[in-house]
């Protein structure tokens, strides 16, 4: 668990220092020009230091032990800290959407003689969160953290951004300056996509919502594959945080002694808590034909 942690925090710090290099490059080139599609992709940067900072604080967090107050442990820090990561991008894209259609609108007033240092600006953004992007998705094949994930998709995300914006320069070079402020407008709609989709995805984690069918298929058909298991009823899977919590009754033959029932007990959590994403099981033990709570099920 140390070592995941440090890994975390790593991550995260890689993430925030690789954001503050492509906000002074691609924003100082974007003021000095009058670029609207290097400012925007610039502030789409700045929002992503507040999401990687917040998920630096309060994503590590979640790698501390259950305590007293918080006897599950803290694992919905971090779809807290990613659903916060995904309301600032949200945000930020909706105003650079409101500044680009201003510049469609006013007219662009970006320098044409500039694009040689757009370009060189542009450059350095994209390869700087591809190796950003590199290292924060090989630091979460070990973590396996949603708010690390979260980074990993913006980095992703400032790749495309760039591309667009770089769309942009172009047209200044063929003398279509009014690309420019249209791909702001699109790196916009790009922002805003993603804080959209990030906050949809952890908002079903802090919820508790089930997983869907397929993963439940595999988690009941994990139960059933045990030899002594009979059947599975009073079934549920729900997410505690970025885990899966089950809850399920088993049949079993009701001529085993109180020792080896436990033992089956003991078989059937290593079995299903060895599943990917599935953290706490709790199994109760009936003999076959007493579902007395299914009749109760919504």
């Amino acid at each position: 668990m140390t070592d995941d942690r440090d890994d975390f925090v790593r991550a995260s710090w890689v993430n925030v220092i690789g954001n503050i290099g492509k906000v002074v490059v691609e924003g100082g080139v974007g003021l000095a020009f009058g670029s609207l599609a290097l400012i925007a992709d610039a502030a789409h940067s700045v929002a992503d230091i507040v999401a990687s900072v917040v998920v630096l604080v309060w994503g590590r967090a979640s790698f501390d032990e259950p305590d007293e107050t918080h006897p599950h442990g803290h694992g919905r820090i971090e779809p807290l800290a990613a659903l916060f990561v995904g309301a600032v991008i949200a945000a930020l894209g909706l105003t650079l959407l409101y500044e680009s259609a201003v510049g469609v609108v006013e007219g662009p007033g970006v320098e044409v003689g500039a694009w040689g240092a757009l370009l060189a600006a542009l450059g350095f953004a994209f390869v700087s969160m591809y190796v950003v992007y590199l290292y924060t998705v090989r630091v979460n094949e070990r973590v396996n953290s949603t708010a690390l994930r979260a980074l990993a998709k913006d980095c992703l995300n400032d790749i495309y951004t760039s591309t667009a914006a770089a769309v942009g320069v172009v047209g200044v070079v063929l003398g279509f300056p009014i690309l420019d402020p249209v791909a702001g407008g699109l790196v916009s709609v790009i922002v805003v996509y993603q804080g959209v989709d990030i906050g949809r995805e952890n908002v079903r984690y802090i919820v508790g919502s089930a997983p869907d069918d397929e993963k439940q298929d595999e988690i009941r058909d994990a139960a059933l594959s045990h030899p002594e298991v009979r059947g599975v009823h009073d079934f549920k899977a729900f997410y505690e945080g970025t885990q899966i919590e089950v809850e399920m009754h088993v049949e079993v033959d009701g001529e085993h002694t109180v020792y080896e029932a436990h033992d089956i007990e003991s078989e059937l959590v290593d079995i299903i808590e060895s599943l990917d994403g599935v953290g706490d099981v709790h199994v109760h033990l009936d003999p076959p034909g007493t579902d007395r709570w299914a009749d109760d099920e919504p």
